[in-house]
């Protein structure tokens, strides 16, 4: 049963997630020299360490890489983690490169995303108003690709990415928590990381401690500014409904969209603000159903 505290609580870790999610453009933005493969590798191995050190104080490091010793763990977390990394790498290229606003159109999309991949993986039916919610965001694709004479590339890959993330965190269901996920999506992605560092390294050089001690500590918080906001979230979705969650979660892309807009001052031609009207439009469809659905349930 839940209870009005425990419902405030998740309440507030839900949109903390959310929020802090919403800054990260902000953040990466101060991390400049460094480019956005250092920051990606540098946010897998202190990912990892602040993890490590999590799991350390409660004392689950072997329960947690025990769970490796299941098969369908150690395919679903090796998955959830080349995802992940694919989000995390086009996400700071996107931010980095001056396409802010477009990957906040990636985490609009995304919940439409996330129904298509239910039809097609999970067999689940669409209701009437989530068709309509998918064909305004297939005209808006449309629109934004002959109006603004551009494939949305960031966008649709921030959204695809995230949405096949979520999809494999369903299917681990309730088995897997969030320090121990992300511990073993990180630790398979290592690899990868390493090579990144040792590539940055022998090319243009890493900027790790080489700009001043504020760069440093800015860069080394990257681990933090990852995992927090995944914890924040698995606490919220574990103390509210999942629906609650739902509306939350476009916290995110509107501040990023205004910060994009605002503060970077992006191009929004009309054709521009033409694809995100008709994305918005779907997911007001989205919400309308939602609520509507809950109430049927009750």
């Amino acid at each position: 049963m839940t209870t009005p505290s425990r419902s405030a609580s998740g309440i507030s870790a839900g949109i903390a997630s959310y929020v802090l999610w919403g800054f990260l453009p902000a953040y990466f933005l101060l991390l400049p020299p460094t480019g956005p493969w250092e920051i990606v590798a540098w946010r897998i191995v202190l990912s990892l360490v602040f993890c490590l050190v999590i799991l350390a104080v409660s004392r689950r490091i072997h329960s947690t890489f025990g769970l490796l010793r299941d098969r369908r763990n150690l395919v679903l977390t090796l998955l959830a983690g080349v995802l992940i990394y694919v989000n995390w790498q086009v996400f700071l290229v996107a931010t980095l490169t001056g396409h802010v606003v477009e990957s906040a159109l990636g985490y609009f999309i995304n919940p439409i995303v996330t129904i298509v991949l239910s039809v097609i993986f999970l067999g689940e039916r669409l209701r009437t108003m989530q068709w309509v919610a998918i064909g305004f965001a297939g005209i808006a694709v449309v629109v934004l690709v002959v109006g603004y004479g551009a494939f949305p590339v960031y966008g649709l890959t921030l959204a695809a990415s995230f949405g096949l993330y979520g999809l494999v965190k369903k299917k681990m269901g309730g088995r897997i928590g969030a320090v121990a996920g992300l511990t073993l999506e990180t630790v398979w992605l290592v690899p990868i990381a390493l090579i990144e560092l040792v590539w940055v390294g022998a090319t243009t050089g890493l900027t790790m401690g080489q700009n001043g001690a504020e760069h440093t500590l800015a860069l080394a918080l990257a681990g933090v500014v990852t995992a927090v906001p995944l914890l924040l979230f698995s606490a919220g979705t574990s103390r509210i409904p999942l629906s609650w969650m739902g509306f939350f979660q476009y916290i995110t892309p509107t501040m990023q969209f205004i910060f994009g807009v605002y503060i970077m001052h992006e191009p929004m031609p009309a054709e521009r603000f033409i694809g995100f009207a008709l994305v918005w439009v779907g997911l007001a469809a989205l919400l309308i159903d939602s609520v509507v659905y809950q109430r049927t349930r009750v």
